[in-house]
């Protein structure tokens, strides 16, 4: 009777320390992301950042753990907040995804995240190097083409409207035709392969997903901003306008498509 009575005990005592030899700091690190999420969710973002530290320290080779980290830190950044806190968390995040892609340099999830940090830190240029990181690693991500668009119009924008103040005016989107040849040049130096690549990457985004109702709005933008290009060819203005048009009405399009889709999925309907 006691040597029955023993046998769990050893039992139990075996798998512990065979647990502690092999996987167990898995399951010790799996608690301490689990304690995170918690306090991830409900916005206790330091405590979340001990749990999330604790499962890194528990098992460094955990890249879940690192990210978890990292994005905790990443969604403290304020966009376009230019305060010391505010670079130190950003940098904080950066390094922990930086250490995430020097252990797994493919790791699309990391590329992602710098980039959104990289926008939200005024570095455009930062921000599409690893967008096309993840299109190298994903060609059909339509999203990583989009935001890169996005990114490119952002820029023309500035510009445009930057050149069009020094001479007075206000962007009216219509090829600005009343900008001077002097302002027309240095508008097309800087946006020329700006809209290109813009163009490029949001019509990819509209290939890769027929229904995508934002990269079609920012097409119609940015082909508005190719017509500030034009210099007065009145053709071609009308062209890029027609254009604007164009994809503006696909965005409609796109809208009404995606409404219906989710109408239907929402009512249980399956083609």
């Amino acid at each position: 009777m006691k040597l029955t009575a023993r046998v769990p005990v050893t039992a139990g005592l075996m798998a512990l320390l065979v647990c502690s030899a092999t996987g167990c700091k898995r399951l010790r690190a799996n608690d301490q992301i689990n304690k995170g999420v918690a306090d991830f969710k409900n916005a206790r973002y330091e405590s979340a950042e001990n749990h999330f530290q604790n499962a890194v320290d528990i098992d460094p080779d955990y890249m879940n753990a690192r990210i978890y980290l990292a994005t905790t830190y990443s969604s403290q950044v304020v966009p376009n907040l230019d305060t010391p806190d505010n670079k130190k968390i950003a940098q904080q995040a950066l390094d922990g995804f930086q250490e995430v892609l020097r252990r797994d340099p493919n790791n699309v999830n990391a590329l992602k995240q710098i980039a959104t940090l990289d926008r939200n830190m005024g570095k455009p240029e930062d921000a599409k190097l690893y967008e096309k990181k993840v299109i190298a690693q994903d060609p059909n991500d339509a999203e990583a083409n989009y935001t890169i668009g996005v990114v490119d119009w952002l820029q023309a924008y500035k510009n445009a409207t930057t050149v069009l103040a020094g001479e007075g005016m206000q962007d009216k989107s219509d090829g600005n035709v009343k900008l001077s040849k002097a302002g027309c040049a240095k508008l097309s130096e800087e946006n020329t392969p700006l809209v290109t690549e813009g163009l490029n990457y949001l019509k990819k985004a509209t290939e890769i997903n027929p229904n995508y109702e934002e990269a079609y709005t920012y097409l119609s933008l940015m082909s508005r901003r190719k017509a500030d290009l034009e210099c007065g060819d009145q053709a071609a203005i009308k062209q890029d306008l027609a254009d604007a048009d164009m994809y503006a009405q696909k965005s409609m399009g796109a809208r009404k498509e995606n409404e219906r889709i989710k109408e239907e999925k929402s009512h249980g309907v399956t083609q």
